[in-house]
């Protein structure tokens, strides 16, 4: 999965009522594949853990919970302690490149890949639509979820 950062708390509940509509028809048997950033990610994550899936994390850099927001830690922290495997990606510091490499990795992993995106370009390198175009460069089936209404913060 992949999805925007910095999301307004009712775009937030917008997006969790579509992503339950959506695993309705596929939980439990999904496994997430995610890096767990705040916003989409933690969100889909604890979505999917709900539903029965269960979780498979990548760490894009071995500071990558550093340059989290400190507020998304905690949530950062449960997630990753329920994952049945943690791939961790040889980066130090957490990067546009680290995290362009977890979301490949991640990729390499995934069978379809569910992001949460308004359709614009990226805000940078790694960003939400580079993930989706490299999804679809690789032939990965794409699930883009943004319901009437959702907005992007940043």
């Amino acid at each position: 999965m992949t999805g925007h950062r910095g999301l307004h708390p009712a775009t937030e509940a917008l997006i969790g009522s579509a992503v339950r509509d959506f695993l309705s028809s596929r939980a439990p048997d999904l496994v997430a594949v995610c890096w767990l950033a705040d916003g989409a990610d933690q969100l889909i994550t604890r979505e999917i853990l709900a539903a029965g899936g269960q979780l498979e994390a990548v760490v894009p850099a071995e500071r990558y919970r550093d340059g989290l927001p400190s507020e998304a830690h905690r949530q950062y922290d449960t997630l990753l302690a329920r994952a049945i495997a943690a791939h961790r990606l040889p980066f130090v510091d957490s990067t546009s490149e680290a995290h362009m490499r977890a979301s490949e990795h991640m990729l390499d992993l995934a069978d379809e890949l569910l992001a949460i995106w308004d359709g614009k370009p990226a805000g940078g390198y790694g960003g939400t639509a580079d993930v989706v175009a490299a999804a679809r460069e690789r032939g990965v089936t794409v699930h883009i979820i943004w319901p009437p209404g959702a907005k992007r913060d940043a």
